[in-house]
């Protein structure tokens, strides 16, 4: 069996082909014909979508386009085909936990209220304390600080990353239908696989317990093997990736 090469490339710092002090995916296909001499057999694309980088270009503001800064989708589509040729897999990340705060889906959440549909997409809740000045519970984000981030209206949303990318509520359908369009999506622009960010993450239960009730180290305990957690490792996230492979068997080859 051949060994294989699988080469992690950060977009905005690989190649910068236009010369504007940005490196940008016109680079990436600059330097296919080199990945090749190397051995490389596969591309991990670090995400290159629109954002304002508040977590090193994960806080995704639309999942289906380049961010400008780096290209358009006709280089996207070149790249794919250049690596194609040069018998390279391309593997993009895709970020199924949270969203930019500026996602189409967060600014419906926040100008719709609580209690809306649009706001059900994300993990709101109201505080504590007799006026909600309080969080829901005492959650430490794994960036340091509250887990919780106050809206004007007093509700709170969970962000267990950075506060900018709010996580979105994998309970509600719409979530599950906007990931699938944005599987297809690449995958019809040629992308061979998906690397998954956060992808023991997507299930949380907070729902069997008060929330001041849970662990208040819940956050920090990355790894929970036994299925307790009620953010971390849980069953029901195994059913979000048989949802998945149902999408990618819709492919000839899946």
């Amino acid at each position: 069996m051949e060994a294989s090469c699988r080469l992690q490339v950060y977009p905005r710092s690989f190649k910068d082909a236009n010369g504007d002090g940005l490196s940008d995916i016109a680079g990436v296909t600059e330097k296919i014909p080199y990945l090749k001499t190397l051995g490389v057999d596969a591309i991990w694309l670090s995400p290159f979508y629109p954002s304002d980088l508040a977590d090193g270009g994960y806080d995704v503001i639309d999942y289906r386009n380049v961010d400008p800064r780096l290209g358009t989708m006709d280089d996207f589509d070149a790249m794919v085909a250049a690596a194609h040729e040069a018998g390279i897999k391309v593997i993009v990340d895709i970020v199924p936990n949270y969203t930019a705060d500026k996602h189409v889906f967060f600014q419906e959440a926040l100008a719709a209220g609580p209690g809306s549909p649009e706001r059900d997409r994300y993990i709101f809740r109201d505080g504590r304390g007799e006026h909600g000045e309080l969080p829901p519970n005492d959650w430490i984000s794994l960036f340091g600080g509250p887990a919780w981030e106050q809206v004007p209206d007093g509700q709170r949303y969970l962000h267990i990353f950075a506060k900018q990318p709010p996580d979105v509520n994998w309970n509600n359908p719409d979530i599950h239908e906007e990931f699938k369009k944005t599987l297809r999506f690449w995958s019809d622009h040629g992308t061979d696989g998906f690397r998954i960010d956060v992808a023991h993450g997507l299930a949380k239960d907070l729902e069997s317990t008060p929330l001041d009730q849970m662990d208040p180290l819940a956050v920090q305990h990355g790894l929970c093997h036994d299925f307790t957690s009620p953010l971390w490792d849980r069953r029901e996230v195994h059913d979000i990736y048989r949802e998945w492979r149902e999408v990618f068997n819709e492919y000839n080859p899946p």
